[in-house]
């Protein structure tokens, strides 16, 4: 997994986002904004790209997106449940068509048995109602982790909403 490939995906989804003209926006925890940089890398992407949300804390994903504090409570930052709320949010805060959500534990620090680092949850919402969530297990350092969670961000927007 590349930069190259990273840019070639974002090329990619800024392509059908503008063909379709829809628009897309994204919540990130362990990400820390890499999928909106990636995206907003391209230029020409305030066609498709109004905003993100960088909610790396419990509070912020509460505040901002209206995550349910029982659901962190109850699930954990890093699940489906919360990942799907991420989404849902985000795609009524920013208005969009389509909103995609991650959490996850990118190290090295921060794993646990049930959810060793590399472990990462994705959220996918539509404004036509349809939603997706994905668990993946990523190996590498930090960045590694980061960028193949971006990248399977953007590669499954673009398989299953684009």
């Amino acid at each position: 997994m590349s930069e190259n490939q990273l840019r070639q995906l974002s090329v990619l989804a800024g392509e059908k986002l503008k063909a379709q003209g829809r628009w897309i926006t994204c919540a990130e925890s362990c990400t820390g904004g890499g999928i909106a940089k990636a995206i907003t890398d391209i230029a020409g992407s305030s066609a498709y790209f109004d905003r993100g949300f960088v909610t790396y804390s419990n509070a912020a994903k509460h505040d901002l997106l209206g995550v349910n504090e029982a659901t962190l409570a109850a699930h954990g930052a890093v699940s489906e449940e919360v990942v799907r709320e991420m989404a849902i949010g985000a795609l009524r805060a920013a208005q969009a068509d389509l909103a995609l959500s991650v959490s996850g534990i990118a190290g090295p620090d921060g794993g646990s048995a049930e959810k060793p680092v590399g472990t990462v949850w994705f959220g996918f919402a539509g404004s036509d109602g349809r939603g997706l969530s994905r668990k993946m297990q990523f190996e590498g350092d930090r960045d590694a982790v980061r960028l193949q969670a971006t990248i399977f961000a953007l590669q499954t927007a673009i398989d299953e909403f684009l």
